[in-house]
């Protein structure tokens, strides 16, 4: 993947140039996340750009972003528990601390994780996780990023 749409997540996925989009949706962008380590991780991504934090959006779109953010975490659950029977949940969480656009992150989380994470945030798995090329998203990941994009088109039904 080139990484210039990295630079500009939201004007990427808004001129069809963000490769890891999945869906359109009523209020951002559906993608798949960068790394891997726990498949099938996603993010929604605010559709305006210059949008910094849910508190900026009026209540209407601001609604309809914490209904997207419902909708790809239930995708992310139906995905996930197809196609691992060692699903256990979904993490959902807007934090907002280091990039400056609003975005929500849908964790899966699974049984066989490492039990000194396991029940703690996915931000305290050891920073390899994050750098390794093996978690890297690629098309080694091309079924889980189907398999949500699906669960996104039947949940819009």
């Amino acid at each position: 993947m080139a990484e210039g749409w990295r630079r500009d997540r939201v004007g990427a996925a808004l001129r069809g140039e963000n490769p890891t989009v999945l869906r359109r949706l009523a209020a951002g962008f559906a993608v798949i996340g960068d790394v891997q380590f726990l498949p099938g991780y996603s993010v929604l991504l605010v559709d305006e750009p210059g949008v910094e934090r849910l508190s900026d959006l009026p209540r209407g779109r601001r609604l309809a972003f914490l209904s997207d953010m419902d909708r790809l975490g239930e995708a992310v659950e139906r995905a996930c528990r197809r196609l691992d029977p060692a699903f256990r949940r979904v993490n959902l969480e807007i934090l907002g601390n280091k990039d400056p656009f609003l975005h929500a992150h849908v964790w899966p989380r699974f049984v066989w994780e490492p039990a000194e994470v396991a029940g703690a945030p996915v931000w305290l798995y050891p920073r390899d996780r994050w750098s390794e090329g093996r978690f890297a998203l690629g098309p080694q990941h091309d079924v889980v990023r189907e398999a949500i994009g699906g669960e996104l088109d039947r949940l819009r039904a």
